[in-house]
C-alpha cells in the first residue's frame, strides 16, 4: 500500500475492513488502521467511527465554551466546580440544556438545578 498516495491507500485499507465483516481478521486490521474519512459511509469502519468521536468531541467543547462564554458576558461568576461540571461533561443534550439555562440564569448553580438526571 505504500506505493499508493495516501486517498488511494485509505481507500483500499477501508474497502478491506468491511469485507472482513466481523472477523477477529477485522479487528486485527482495525488495529493496523489506527496508523493510517470514510468511502464506506455507515459501515462502522474504524475510520468512520474515529470521524464521528471527532466531531461529537468537537460539538461537545464548542457548546462547554459557549456556556462559559455567555456566563462571563452577563457577569455570572462561575466557581471552579461549577467550571469542572460543565468542562467534564460530554453528554450534547445536557450541554444543550445548560447553554439554554444560561441565557437567563442568575448564578452557575441554576444551570444544575431542576432538570433531567445529567448523565455526565
Amino acid at each position: 500500500m505504500r506505493s499508493f498516495d495516501k486517498a488511494t491507500a485509505k481507500y483500499w485499507c477501508e474497502w478491506l475492513e468491511v469485507g472482513l465483516e466481523n472477523t477477529p481478521a477485522q479487528e486485527t486490521w482495525r488495529e493496523l488502521e489506527k496508523m493510517v474519512g470514510t468511502y464506506f459511509p455507515g459501515r462502522g469502519t474504524l475510520f468512520e467511527e474515529t470521524y464521528l468521536e471527532g466531531m461529537a468531541q468537537g460539538r461537545a467543547e464548542d457548546r462547554t465554551a459557549l456556556i462559559l462564554r455567555v456566563l462571563e458576558k452577563r457577569g455570572i461568576d462561575v466557581p471552579e466546580t461549577a467550571r469542572e461540571r460543565v468542562t467534564s461533561c460530554t453528554d450534547l443534550d445536557t450541554l444543550t440544556l445548560w447553554f439554554d439555562r444560561s441565557l437567563t440564569a442568575t448564578s452557575a448553580e441554576e444551570l444544575f438545578a431542576d432538570g433531567p438526571a445529567d448523565p455526565a
